[in-house]
Parts: C-alpha cells; structure tokens; sequence
C-alpha cells in the first residue's frame, strides 16, 4: 500500500486487535482517536503520573517562590526587582518542570503501550538514562517557541500565522520524544526520524496541536477565576497573591505538559503503524517469524 493510501486507513492492516482494556490501541487510528486516546491513556496511570508530577510540582514552586524571596531580601523588598524575579523564576522552574513531566510520560505511556508497568524508581532510572537527548531536544524546543512567538509577536496580525508556523515546525517534531525512549536514539537522529515518520501528515498534526492549545486557554479560565476567589478571601498580600499565582502555574503546566506528552506517544503508535505497519504481526514458523 502507497503511504499516501495509508494515511487515510482506520481498521487494523495486522492480525488480532489488542485486548479491549489496552489503552492505546496498536493500529492506524482516525484523527478522533487521537483527540481521545491520550486522556484514556493517561488515566490508565493516573495514580503513578500524578504522584510523580505532583512532587516536581512543589519542589519548582518552592524554587521559584525562593529564588523570589532571596531577590526581595537583596533588593530590599523593592517592588520592581520582586516582580522581575517571580516572573524569571517562574520561567525558570516551567522550563524544568516541563523537561522533568515530559520524560516522566513519555516513559510511563509508552510502558502502557507496551503492557509494562514499571515502578517509580524504574521509571525515573529511564528518565535518567535519557536525560541527554531529552535536555537537547527540549533546549531545541524552546529555541525555536521563542524565535517564532519573537518573530510573530510584534505586529498582531502576524501572531496567528505566526502561532499555526510553529505549530507545523512542532508537528514535524511531535514524535521526537518518544523515538528517544523507545529506541534509545540521540536527538539528532529522534529528529530525523521523526521528520521520517510525521512526513506528509503534519497539517493533520497542526489541528491537534491547535486543539489542545485552545483546551489549555479553556482550563485556565476558572483556574483565574479562582485565584481571584481565593485572592478575595485571603487578603491582596502580595506573598499569599505571588505564591498562589505560582503554584497554579506549575500546576497548570504539569498538567498540559502530561496531556502534549501522551498525545505524542498515541501519535507516535499511529504513524508507525502507518509507516512501518508495527500492527502487523508476522506468525511464527518453526521457531522462526
């Protein structure tokens, strides 16, 4: 079968459909799965994710309300300099709150799809062992949000082509991560595969890109609201004010970071049953496949 022609299969091209309870099926799947699929996958393990992302998630936001707190003790408690350093370390503790979810799921999801269920300790050890490529691939990642959003920001009619631009750069991308854990590449060569894998598909990927950006400015709505309801109760104390502003945050970043990072994985299933016909599995013979 022509890519071409793949591209546009939905049933199983290989033998038996995988159990009914595997979160991830192992085959080609339509464009409403891979809206679906991830939010299945993650519940599939949400006691181990949210135990190991919720963790991370106080030891960023203390380093960011200290780095904050040691600047208003240098600075004697000045206004401005206090702002530019919650903001900094905010940006900060993002960054590596981000790095930190990203290889937590993508490890956890693609043991899910693969029947493993490794532990906290294992999970980390293969985070750990990754650590390089995913550090350079998220440096990468970062470089080319900020030249794009830099480029695109400056005039607002710019901004949403702009916003789709960096949407088909990240689409070209989208199974990067996943390709470093699952085949232990370097980043260079998780690149190029991924480039491999996502070809002629990436406008596919922009709309689910797209999607989950304007989910994210859906949850952050009541998460505002509800800042400002808290922020009524306790007072306008800039501390109480900075501290929850903080935590929502990362808390909101922990989150859309665990959903972007299961999506890739689904994503990542797809294109290579697409591509490769991973679903298909060939009969032994004799000992022999």
């Amino acid at each position: 079968m022509l890519p071409a022609a793949a591209d546009h299969a939905g049933p199983p091209t290989g033998a038996a459909e995988p159990m009914p309870d595997a979160p991830v099926p192992i085959r080609p799947m339509q464009f409403r799965e891979l809206l679906d699929r991830p939010f299945g996958l993650v519940q599939s393990r949400i006691k181990q994710l949210a135990a190991m992302s919720g963790w991370a998630v106080l030891l960023t936001a203390g380093l960011a309300f200290g780095i904050t707190a040691l600047t208003s003790v240098a600075t004697d408690d000045s206004d401005a300099a206090v702002a530019v350093a919650a903001v900094l370390a905010t940006l900060l503790s993002i960054w590596l709150l981000r790095l930190y979810v990203r290889g937590v799921t993508t490890t956890v999801c693609l043991a899910a799809v693969h029947g493993q269920r490794p532990g906290w300790r294992a999970a980390l050890d293969r985070v750990a062992a990754h650590a390089g490529p995913l550090t350079l691939y998220q440096v990468k990642y970062t470089l080319i949000g900020i030249g794009v959003l830099a480029l695109g920001t400056p005039l607002i009619i710019t901004l949403p082509m702009a916003a789709v631009w960096l949407g088909w750069l990240r689409a070209r991308q989208y199974p990067t991560a996943s390709v470093i854990f699952d085949e232990s590449a370097t980043a260079s060569v998780a690149a190029q595969r991924s480039k491999t894998l996502m070809g002629g598909t990436e406008w596919q990927i922009v709309g689910l890109w797209l999607y989950l950006r304007a989910l994210l400015v859906v949850l952050i709505l009541p998460m505002l609201l509800a800042l400002d309801l808290i922020s009524d109760i306790s007072g306008t104390r800039r501390w109480t004010v900075t501290a929850l502003i903080i935590t929502a945050v990362l808390i909101l970043t922990a989150f859309a970071e665990t959903i972007e990072s299961a999506t890739q994985v689904v994503v990542t299933v797809d294109r290579r049953c697409r591509r490769e016909a991973w679903d298909i599995r060939i009969p032994r013979i004799g000992g022999q496949r």
